[in-house]
């Protein structure tokens, strides 16, 4: 299978974990807080299904050669619509949501998939990229959603390694810019222990987390992957088991890294 074919795969198996995690529960349950500050499971399916809805909408226009992006208007519009509904309504509306754009995304063939440029929200992008933005967004927020009923959640193996492969662009767009400066510049390594492998952190006057390729560095961090990478995205937990040592701290990182 080819990188889009992957990551399809992986947001199958992320819709249906979602699925299974909040399926059964009452209203009620439905409101209890998730990992995503101020957000309950309610909110996280809002999200993940307006956005689900708002992305089908642009790959729609994509195909048709439309690159128009979605607009305040439209997203306020799309928001107006989920936020009056019952708790339950919300989840019911974010499988629907969530169903279609899948659906939608399955039933293009190679030559579809090749030729569409789709009007995202940061811009003009294809559709493997198109993919992995969204694989980013509904394997997090599952997982979001996920530990704010089972501390020990974790994001499923193959799904890290999907994200891990795009790290360089989300964490170059979503690190906090003051801090950037006073931490640099610096390299710093980031060791993962399943698998074992390094990769460098580069604070200069922008970040990068790329392959070291014998680089020297001053500070490390150490973890599991997955702990690692639920750093990068602004969900560091202390139970984690992330390290660091040689003049770095865990809160250098967390305020490196806010989240979103």
């Amino acid at each position: 299978m080819d990188t889009s074919d992957v990551r399809l795969a992986a947001m199958h198996t992320a819709s249906r974990r979602l699925g299974a995690t909040v399926g059964g529960l009452t209203g009620e349950q439905l409101l209890l807080p998730s990992f995503a500050d101020g957000w309950s499971l309610a909110q996280v399916l809002v999200h993940l299904g307006t956005g689900a809805e708002l992305c089908a909408a642009a790959l729609r226009r994509g195909l048709t050669g439309d690159l128009t992006r979605p607009s305040r208007e439209e997203i306020a519009d799309v928001f107006e619509q989920w936020i009056p509904l019952k708790p339950t309504a919300q989840r019911d509306a974010w499988q629907e949501a969530e169903s279609a754009l899948l659906g939608l995304l399955d039933s293009l063939d190679e030559g579809a998939r090749a030729a569409v440029t789709v009007p995202y929200f940061t811009g003009p992008v294809g559709f493997t990229d198109f993919t992995g933005y969204w694989l980013s967004e509904q394997s997090v927020h599952t997982w979001d959603a996920a530990v704010g009923l089972d501390e020990a959640a974790t994001i499923p193996a193959p799904e890290v390694a999907l994200l891990w492969d795009r790290i360089d662009m989300v964490a170059s767009r979503s690190r906090d810019g003051d801090t950037l400066t006073r931490l640099g510049p610096r390299q710093i390594a980031m060791e993962f222990t399943d698998p074992e492998r390094v990769l460098c952190l580069t604070l200069g006057s922008e970040l990068h987390i790329l392959p070291c390729e014998g680089a020297e560095t001053s500070g490390a961090v150490s973890g599991p992957s997955e702990a690692v990478l639920r750093l990068v995205y602004g969900r560091n937990r202390p139970q984690d088991g992330v390290t660091v040592r040689d003049g770095i701290t865990l809160d250098d990182l967390r305020a490196l890294f806010p989240g979103f």
